[in-house]
């Protein structure tokens, strides 16, 4: 009797087991072809100097082993932001925090969102995954027309298909993504899409300029497509100044290079959240003590900070990425309103 039992937990691990592997498959994005490059090696795309990611299941399993969870109350019934305005004019630039790598960028009478997600889960399902403990800042609706997207990179928390579909229905606007996403888009009937590699730049406007630069991260949405796409910051040289939004990325000295290249820059959107631990997180995850170097490296003149309070994707609380930035702050003894928090639903002018 035993043995039967056995027996059928085993077939059962297999038909599981071989189940995920078909999902993770069939749900994997098409892999870039192009010219190789010091980023791509014909194959997957590469993080400057060699760092990846953890790989393999040999680090997952020792931190889902170990895992040391901060606190993380669930906060579902925050009231959304107010309505913002239509848009700004030259000269002007307006930043609201939505929720997690989510902004709306109004500046030059162009309306730009970073990662849009309104979903519930950042996942392939909406019934399994991530979920989301603070609603979005902003109501879907009260958004105004949008004439832009920029997306870091094809992860599920920064690319959501769903409020690409909402968006591109309503407003038709010029998405911008990393090499190779733009096939995955064309898959799901989303267009207006353009690619661009590091370093490459378009104007958004006769007065707006649009840059992709380097970040420190990884890429997929399945089983087959690790790192098959590119990931990327995106800066925008506007006629208040250069905004940079920075998305997922560890640290590194592509910081230093950027505000070389192309500062100064007004205005920072550095990550902050999704760092412990940090053995496992920080090649692909900035601590709030490197956020703040990297604002130095920048020579920003001002941060926002990005990325916490919304999913719980790593081991620090809800309240423990704030708490470093100011610790983070004061040991560099620079003033808390160099680097802002933005609460969701808020909107800061510059």
């Amino acid at each position: 009797m035993l043995r039967r039992y056995l027996f059928w937990a085993l077939g059962l691990l297999v038909l599981l087991a071989a189940g995920g592997l078909v999902v993770g498959c069939s749900i994997s994005a098409p892999k870039y072809r192009g010219s190789v490059s010091d980023h791509f090696n014909g194959e997957t795309f590469v993080n400057a100097g060699g760092v990846k990611a953890q790989e393999g299941m040999g680090p997952l399993l020792k931190w889902m082993l170990n895992r040391d969870k901060g606190e993380w109350p669930e906060q579902s019934n925050l009231p959304p932001g107010p309505k913002p305005p239509t848009r700004v004019g030259r000269g002007e630039m307006r930043v609201t925090f939505v929720n997690h790598g989510t902004f709306l960028l109004q500046f030059d009478s162009l309306n730009v969102l970073t990662d849009p997600i309104w979903s519930e889960r950042t996942s392939p399902y909406q019934w399994i995954g991530p979920k989301r403990l603070r609603p979005p800042g902003l109501r879907f609706d009260d958004l105004p027309p949008i004439d832009a997207i920029v997306i870091s990179h094809n992860h599920y928390d920064h690319l959501d298909v769903s409020t690409l579909r909402r968006l591109a229905a309503r407003d038709q606007p010029r998405i911008f993504v990393g090499l190779g996403i733009k096939a995955f888009l064309d898959e799901e009937k989303i267009g207006n899409v353009t690619e661009l590699d590091w370093w490459q730049a378009l104007p958004l406007s006769f007065s707006v300029k649009l840059t992709a630069v380097p970040a420190q991260h990884f890429s997929g949405r399945g089983l087959r497509d690790r790192d098959a796409t590119l990931w990327a910051g995106w800066v925008l040289g506007t006629g208040r100044g250069n905004l940079y939004y920075a998305g997922d990325t560890g640290y590194g000295a592509f910081f230093k290079e950027i505000g070389q290249r192309l500062g100064p820059i007004e205005l920072a959107i550095l990550p902050i959240g999704a760092y412990r631990p940090e053995w496992f997180m920080a090649p692909i995850h900035i601590s709030p003590a490197q956020a703040v170097q990297a604002h130095q490296d920048l020579r920003a003149r001002r941060s926002i900070a990005t990325h916490f309070g919304t999913f719980q994707l790593a081991d620090d609380g809800l309240t423990e990425p704030v708490t470093d930035l100011r610790e983070a702050l004061r040991a560099q003894n620079l003033a808390d309103s160099v680097f802002l928090v933005l609460p969701e639903g808020a909107g800061w002018t510059l």
